[in-house]
Formats: structure tokens, C-alpha cells, sequence
């Protein structure tokens, strides 16, 4: 899904936050919502605002930023070994 038509960011709304369509409903409000057990037939209730394309693009948005994470090796001696994350 491309949910660059869903996700929003502004400097001046929710800190900067990625938002939903321009409301002040974020991304991690609704993954926080589904990781605490509500269904999304429960979210889309409680905030009418917001359709299923929007929880599917928070989704996208998660997986695609999840995709881009880059975690750097730790450097632990002279030798220049490095550690990776099953160390």
C-alpha cells in the first residue's frame, strides 16, 4: 500500500509526528491501539474519523520504516571485532 496519500508529518502538529490525513490521530497511537488488543473494528468506532485504508497505512508506514532500520555493529577492542546483535 502506498500510504504516502494517509501519513502526514508537520513540524507543527503532534510535535511532528506522523499523522493520519492531517488529523492529530499519529501513527503510533493506532499501532499502540492495535498492540494493546483493540480490534480495528473497535478503533475505526471509537474514532469515525478514520477509515480502514488509514489503520492499513499506519501498517505500511510501520513496516516500511521497520524495513529501512539500520542498527550499526559496536566496535569492542583494538582488534576492531564487531558484535552483531546475536553476540
Amino acid at each position: 500500500m502506498n500510504y504516502s496519500n494517509f501519513i502526514t508529518i508537520e513540524a507543527n502538529k503532534r510535535s511532528g509526528k506522523p499523522c493520519i490525513r492531517n488529523l492529530r490521530i499519529t501513527v503510533y497511537d493506532v499501532l499502540e491501539y492495535l498492540a494493546s488488543g483493540m480490534m480495528i473494528e473497535e478503533i475505526l468506532e471509537d474514532f469515525p474519523e478514520l477509515t480502514l485504508d488509514d489503520i492499513k497505512a499506519c501498517l505500511s508506514f510501520a513496516a516500511d520504516r521497520e524495513r529501512k532500520l539500520f542498527v550499526a555493529p559496536i566496535i569492542i577492542d583494538s582488534k576492531k571485532e564487531k558484535i552483531g546483535i546475536n553476540a
